[in-house]
């Protein structure tokens, strides 16, 4: 289970830094593209910027759920060590053990 938590958190750091370089390419090409005349370019840069300060407050928003989640987990883990000490020494140990055998095969 703690496997699956630290893969989840891993995919949504990678998702977050993933949508940090979109915003980041999004806001170049609106400076890129800011002596661009037109009604419509007009129209689709101000959207465009309504859009990236939208999905910068949302990942915003999306990253202090992330940092609170992985508190919450590291707490989690935290008392339950400290409830089972013995039985989580012999999962090290078995994990350990496993991953031992698997790199002494190589």
């Amino acid at each position: 289970m703690s496997e699956l938590t630290d893969q989840s958190a891993v995919t949504k750091e990678k998702l977050v830094t993933d949508l940090k370089l979109v915003i980041a390419d999004a806001e170049e090409l609106l400076r890129v593209t800011a002596s661009q005349a037109g009604e419509k370019v007009g129209e689709l840069r101000v959207r465009m910027q309504e859009n990236l300060t939208s999905a910068r407050h949302r990942l915003a928003d999306a990253e202090a759920a992330l940092k609170e989640k992985s508190r919450e987990v590291a707490r989690a883990t935290d008392d339950y060590v400290h409830e089972h000490p013995w039985r989580s020494i012999g999962v090290a140990a078995g994990a350990g053990l496993l991953i031992g055998l698997l790199l002494g095969r190589r």
